[in-house]
């Protein structure tokens, strides 16, 4: 039985430079999914491919056995595809509410769209601001946010560029538990993340990239003593 998400050889090239050389992961609904590796590796890259936003000189983007490297950013949506960014992006005037609800409703499950926003307030613990706009939101909270709009959508499928980034020692813990009741709830979460600390406690797998190459795979256990990752990137050797 196929990955809910697999890439395959997938290569991207800027005039000369291959930001992509070759890359390719799979992502199983019920599990997190960790992509790793230095600044520049090629990951925000990799996951502008997955989501339909660059289209890869050659390779392969599938979702649950269906071939999407040819479908745009709506259509993966429609497959049950979501995704943040690392740039906090919320429309700053509306509330906390409305920017979940707007997500909501424009997803495939619209007509479920004020139950699915209640309870992911709850979820989050975002219940005290929710009428806030969100321009005044700390940068933690608004990363919560940003998370919860991706998940309004209800996919299975759920692409977290930096999420924890901003967020403090509890809202760190808090976030990891919610991103393993979103594999408990079926989704197949593909996390890049930089806090170490996270990605190891939180991911079933790891992927590590390295000039746009993977370069090891597995799991923490596995990536923690792999002496090329330690050279590359967790830098020890």
């Amino acid at each position: 039985m196929p990955s809910h998400l697999e890439v395959e050889g997938v290569t991207v090239a800027f005039g000369g430079h291959r930001a992509l050389d070759g890359a390719g992961l799979a992502a199983e609904r019920g599990q997190v999914t960790g992509l790793i590796g230095p600044n520049g590796a090629g990951k925000s890259t990799l996951f502008d491919v997955i989501c339909g936003l660059r289209r890869p000189s050659s390779g392969r983007v599938a979702m649950n056995g269906r071939n999407v490297t040819r479908l745009g950013p709506a259509r993966r949506s429609k497959h049950g595809l979501s995704r943040t960014f690392q740039r906090l992006e919320l429309f700053g005037r509306l509330s906390v509410r409305d920017n979940l609800l707007v997500a909501a409703e424009l997803g495939r499950h619209r007509r479920a769209a004020g139950r699915t926003v209640d309870e992911l307030i709850d979820r989050l613990g975002l219940r005290d601001v929710a009428d806030a706009t969100a321009d005044a939101l700390p940068t933690g909270t608004g990363r919560l946010v940003e998370v919860g709009r991706a998940m309004a959508a209800r996919p299975s499928l759920v692409l977290l560029d930096e999420p924890a980034a901003g967020l403090d020692h509890t809202e760190t813990e808090r976030f990891a538990a919610l991103l393993r009741s979103l594999a408990e709830d079926g989704v197949a979460v593909l996390l890049v993340e930089h806090d170490m600390g996270l990605v190891m406690n939180v991911c079933d797998q790891l992927y590590v990239l390295d000039l746009g190459k993977i370069i090891s795979s597995g799991t923490p256990e596995v990536i923690r003593q792999d002496e090329t990752v330690l050279a590359a990137y967790l830098g020890e050797g």
